[in-house]
């Protein structure tokens, strides 16, 4: 099959729409079926724990490093590689005869799931022509936005359904079809030539999976224990180690000059904000539905759809109009109705609200979240060059999952600070404080993209107008320099 064909931009988008529908949506199903865990496995408390954070640990520390193996060896090779190795240990967690042999597998799961998820990007982004990336980008915001909403409602029917190691099993034939096809479809694309930093993965990988293990551990064990102390004390000394490293290695891992600049800086920022801010909120509005007002997993997941599933019809067109009017705008707007949401729904709140009480604010942070997906990529391509996509997309990625694992502590904290479990009325009284402190995390996103410059790298329809004009220019320079074998 030529090169051509296998580059063709809606087989791509496919292949990448597939793969990270599969990789978000195993991250989100695992929640609604942590009772029947518990129950099957003999679990405890602290095993249900690592059911979770198992794969937030792995897929958080080691996206950057998947991204630039990607870089390094080929994106469609890695991209293969951590498909075949997510769908090999989703069968070995649907497995799992005890709960250490489930967190392992979910361990692996973090690690395919790493390698996955930024490379659907870079492989989209080389494949789509300029002029329609914003809204292939959107469409691809769309899809992690469908997996976000089916998430609790998949997990919810299959768990009532059949059981909960089927919600595993999903993932098994997807991921066969994925390889055939990944190898036929996918053009093979690497970032730059430079010899892999060996030194700066491990020391990356290590600073951030301390600094991660301390935050989602200290709401357990205590912020000031053992654990948690030498988790943060550890991580922090190895990224110090890392960004004297990467200031002194030829071939850095990640270039630290990407962050001089503004435009990348800030929107990183912003994300990082965001998702703090809104997953946090989400981890404990997700439980109010079920422990404050009694409904079923699948019952709680159903009436989250307002929010859930509001990216799968606005985030296509959020894409188009990040190309039309920037994306800086549309970012803002979008923080700016998840504070407003967030802040809604924290004044409703209360065990005995009515459901249609909670639709207004759930849908204001649908919208708000749809507009956040599609521009939120297309802003961090446009502030770095072509070959740093893979690494920026990898940093970008790993900033949005650090920052979901902070918001979850931290929010998780504030409530059990001033809340708690004893009754559905102690419940909210832990969970306003925390969604309020959310609202204002996400509303500090929104001031860190008014800080984004304008006249970044064009992308869409403007990129595709100037590249033809460059084209034209060097076709036209070309020609004056031909010898005219009529004047001879």
């Amino acid at each position: 099959m030529s090169a051509q064909t296998q580059g063709h931009p809606v087989r791509t988008f496919v292949i990448a729409a597939v793969a990270m529908f599969i990789t978000s949506l195993d991250n989100l199903v695992v929640t609604t079926a942590l009772p029947a865990i518990r129950e099957d496995l003999n679990a405890g408390l602290d095993k249900l724990e690592w059911t979770v954070n198992a794969f937030t640990l792995t897929f958080a520390v080691l996206l950057m490093t998947g991204s630039a193996l990607g870089d390094r060896f080929g994106r469609r090779r890695l991209f293969m590689i951590g498909t075949a190795l997510f769908t090999l240990a989703s069968a070995g967690a649907a497995l799992s005869t005890s709960a250490n042999a489930l967190i392992v597998a979910r361990a692996v799961q973090g690690i395919g799931g790493a390698i996955v998820v930024p490379l659907t990007l870079t492989l989209l982004s080389a494949a789509v022509p300029p002029a329609k990336r914003g809204a292939a980008l959107g469409a691809w915001g769309a899809i992690a936005g469908l997996a976000i909403a089916l998430g609790p409602v998949v997990g919810g029917a299959i768990v009532e359904g059949f059981s909960w190691q089927w919600i595993f099993w999903i993932n098994v034939p997807l991921g066969l079809v994925l390889l055939p096809l990944s190898r036929a479809w996918l053009a093979e694309s690497r970032g730059t030539g430079a010899t892999l930093d060996v030194v700066g993965t491990v020391l990356l990988s290590l600073g951030l999976f301390g600094i991660v293990l301390g935050l989602v551990r200290g709401g357990t064990v205590g912020w000031t224990s053992g654990e948690v102390l030498a988790g943060f004390l550890a991580g922090g000394v190895l990224l110090i180690a890392f960004l004297a490293w990467e200031n002194r290695v030829e071939h850095p891992m990640v270039p630290l000059t990407l962050f001089r600049g503004r435009a990348f800086a800030m929107t990183n920022l912003a994300s990082l904000f965001m998702y703090f801010g809104m997953f946090g909120s989400i981890f404990l509005i997700a439980q109010f539905l079920q422990t404050a007002q009694g409904y079923s997993p699948l019952e709680a997941g159903l009436r989250t759809l307002p929010w859930t599933a509001m990216p799968m019809a606005v985030a296509p067109i959020a894409g188009v109009l990040s190309d039309r009017f920037g994306g800086r705008i549309i970012l803002a707007i979008g923080f700016v109705l998840q504070a407003i949401g967030l802040g809604w729904f924290a004044l409703v709140a209360d065990p005995d609200v009515a459901y249609m009480t909670l639709v207004p604010p759930f849908a204001v942070l649908g919208v708000g979240m749809s507009l956040f997906y599609a521009p939120v990529v297309n802003m961090v391509f446009s502030s770095v060059r072509r070959d740093q996509e893979g690494i920026a997309s990898g940093v970008n990625n790993s900033g949005r999952e650090l920052g979901g694992v902070l918001g979850v502590a931290v929010l998780a904290a504030v409530f059990a600070a001033r809340g708690g479990y004893a009754s559905p009325q102690n419940f909210v009284d832990g969970l306003v404080p925390a969604v309020w402190l959310g609202a204002a995390v996400v509303l500090a996103a929104g001031a860190a993209s008014m800080l984004i410059p304008s006249g970044l790298r064009p992308v869409g329809a403007e990129a595709a107008r100037l590249e033809a004009a460059e084209a034209a220019l060097a076709a036209g320079a070309a020609g004056k320099k031909t010898p005219d074998p009529q004047a001879a």
